[in-house]
C-alpha cells in the first residue's frame, strides 16, 4: 500500500506586502498627514486665532467707519481685511509646526521610518497645509468682507461682490495668506527649529523688506516690490496699488519664493540624517 504526501500549502501573500502591513502610498501619506494637522491641538489654536483675528478686525474697521475720513482712499477690500496681517502670522506659526514641530517632539523619526523616501513626506505635508489654509483663508475673507459691508452699506467705502476686482482681491488675499504660510513651513522644515523658524520668518520675510524699502536706491525699491509679505500686499487689492507690482507678476513671485525655500528642506532632507 502506498501513501501519497499531500502537497504543501502555500499561505497567501497579503497585498501590502510579506509583512501584512498596507501597501505605502502617496494617497496614505496625504491621509496620514491630514490626521496629524487636524489632531493635534496647536493646530485649532492657530485657526481660530487668525479667524478670530480676521473677522474681529474687519468688524471693527466696518463698526467704526465714516465717511470721509482717513481711511477714504483706502481700496475697501484692504479696509476690511485688514485682520489679515496678524492672521497671517497665526497661520504662519502653523505652517512651521507642521514641519519643525515634529522635529521639537521627535515623531518625525517614526514618520520617516514609515516613509524612507522621505521626500513624499515634505510634499504630502506641503499639499495639507495648502489645501487646507487656503480653504480656510478664502471663506474667512469672504465673511469678513460681506459681515464688514453691513455697517459700510451706506458710506462711501461700500461695495459687492460683484464690482469690478473684488472676488479676485479676497481670492488673492488667501492665496497670498496660503503662500506666505507655505514659505514658513519651508523654513521650518530647513531648520527644524521652531522658534528659529519664527525668528527666521518675522526678520527675514517681514521685517528685512521693510530695512531695505529705507535705501535710497530705485533698484533695491523696485527689488522689494517682489518680496512675500510685499507681493501678498499687492495681491488683496480690488485696484491697483501705487508703486506695487501687478497681481500677476506678485502672485508668480510668491510661488517662486515659496518653491525656493521648499526646495532647500528636499535638498537636505535626502543630504542630512534626521
Amino acid at each position: 500500500m502506498t501513501t501519497t504526501t499531500p502537497a504543501p500549502v502555500t499561505a497567501p501573500t497579503p497585498t501590502g506586502g510579506p509583512t501584512g502591513s498596507p501597501a505605502l502610498s502617496h494617497a496614505r501619506v496625504l491621509r496620514s498627514e491630514w490626521h496629524k494637522l487636524w489632531t493635534v491641538r496647536s493646530t485649532w489654536t492657530t485657526v481660530l486665532s487668525a479667524v478670530a483675528l480676521v473677522l474681529g478686525v474687519g468688524l471693527l474697521m466696518g463698526a467704526t467707519y465714516t465717511s470721509g475720513g482717513g481711511d477714504s482712499d483706502v481700496d475697501t477690500v484692504i479696509l476690511t481685511l485688514y485682520g489679515t496681517q496678524l492672521g497671517a502670522i497665526a497661520l504662519a506659526v502653523l505652517g512651521i509646526l507642521v514641519t519643525a514641530g515634529e522635529y521639537a517632539t521627535g515623531l518625525i523619526r517614526s514618520t520617516l521610518t514609515a516613509v524612507p523616501g522621505r521626500l513624499p513626506v515634505l510634499w504630502a505635508k506641503a499639499a495639507v497645509y495648502t489645501g487646507a489654509v487656503l480653504a480656510l483663508a478664502f471663506l474667512t475673507d469672504l465673511l469678513t468682507f460681506l459681515t464688514a459691508q453691513v455697517f459700510l452699506s451706506d458710506t462711501d467705502q461700500a461695495a459687492s461682490l460683484t464690482d469690478d476686482g473684488v472676488l479676485a482681491a479676497i481670492a488673492g488675499n488667501a492665496a497670498g495668506i496660503t503662500l506666505l504660510g507655505l514659505i514658513a513651513l519651508g523654513l521650518g522644515a530647513a531648520l527644524r527649529s521652531v522658534p528659529g523658524a519664527i525668528g527666521a520668518f518675522v526678520g527675514g520675510v517681514m521685517i528685512l523688506p521693510e530695512v531695505l524699502g529705507m535705501l535710497p536706491y530705485e533698484a533695491v525699491e523696485t527689488a522689494v516690490r517682489y518680496f512675500p509679505t510685499q507681493a501678498a500686499g499687492a495681491l488683496g487689492s480690488a485696484t491697483p496699488i501705487p508703486g506695487a507690482a501687478s497681481p500677476g507678476a506678485a502672485l508668480l513671485a510668491l510661488v517662486l519664493w515659496a518653491a525656493a525655500t521648499l526646495t532647500v528642506p528636499a535638498l537636505l532632507l535626502k543630504r542630512r540624517d534626521v
